[in-house]
């Protein structure tokens, strides 16, 4: 039997380990996430069984609590464990429950009385764990496209470099993304906001969308874009860049800017590993 491998994706609650997996499932992982710890025998049979190629490239997050057991589980049965350790400053972790709301789970589990305490408890567990980790991965102040980019390039299923393209789109009173390689003004076309219709809508319904696209100016940006980013992508493959990121700017981030990012995302996904996302769309 080949040696099967195994992601374990562990670390603080509130670090990213959803965020983490959603990532890992682009990548062509199989990803489960809250499996029983009492089912992973049978998870085991399925994976040394080879009847499905999808446990081949197999992708767990797992808390504190069920970590170690998952841990010996796979190792115990010659699988090669590689472990994700997702961090953050207790501030972050603590600012991010506060927004999302959920509970932690050191407190539905009666560890903890308070979030500060949860997360106290739970750091204080990892803390007695044997360091184990492939990769630790501290999100306090990484964006979602630098967590990306340094998940496909530790473990892409892809055996040679993958040059990777991020599309985002932004609003210029929200301020410039600080990780953008390309910034785009694309405040000089047709503004929705001021069509009383699509004034509550984005770039991401088709009507704004269309509304943005019928445009001469918006058509004649786009054509020389393409040329433009043609020739960008393919001399950086050549000088061996793993990825770059384009900003896409209007005014607030809603219509146009999400719009021409759209366009662009649609246009490069076959050619290239791409990702999309609207920063500002829905600040208002």
């Amino acid at each position: 039997m080949s040696e099967q491998n195994v992601l374990l994706i562990t670390g603080m609650s509130g670090a990213g380990k959803t965020t983490a997996m959603a990532i890992l499932e682009d990548m062509g992982y199989h990803c489960i996430d809250q499996f029983p710890v009492q089912l992973l025998s049978s998870l085991g049979k399925l994976i040394n069984s080879q009847t499905d190629s999808r446990y081949s490239r197999l992708a767990l997050a797992t808390t504190a609590l069920d970590y170690p057991k998952f841990l010996n589980y796979f190792e115990n049965i010659g699988c090669n464990v590689r472990v994700i350790f997702l961090d953050a400053s207790n501030e972050k972790l603590l600012l991010r429950y506060k927004f999302t709301r959920r509970h932690h789970p050191m407190m539905i589990d009666g560890k903890a009385n308070t979030l500060e305490e949860a997360i106290e408890v739970e750091r204080d567990m990892f803390d007695s764990l044997n360091e184990r980790a492939v990769l630790h991965i501290d999100t306090t102040k990484l964006s979602q496209q630098e967590l990306k980019t340094i998940l496909l390039e530790k473990f892409s299923l892809v055996n040679k470099p993958v040059f990777s393209i991020s599309f985002v789109s932004f609003g210029f009173k929200h301020g410039v993304p600080l990780d953008a390689d390309f910034i785009f003004d694309v405040r000089y076309l047709p503004n929705p906001y001021y069509v009383s219709e699509l004034k509550e809508k984005t770039g991401d319904d088709a009507e704004v969308y269309e509304y943005v696209m019928k445009f001469d100016e918006t058509k004649e940006l786009l054509k020389n874009l393409q040329q433009f980013l043609d020739f960008v992508f393919r001399q950086y493959k050549i000088e061996g860049k793993s990825h770059v990121t384009v900003c896409v700017g209007c005014t607030g981030g809603h219509h146009r800017s999400v719009s021409v990012t759209n366009w662009l995302y649609d246009y490069y996904k076959s050619q290239y590993y791409c990702f999309k996302s609207h920063r500002d769309k829905k600040v208002r």
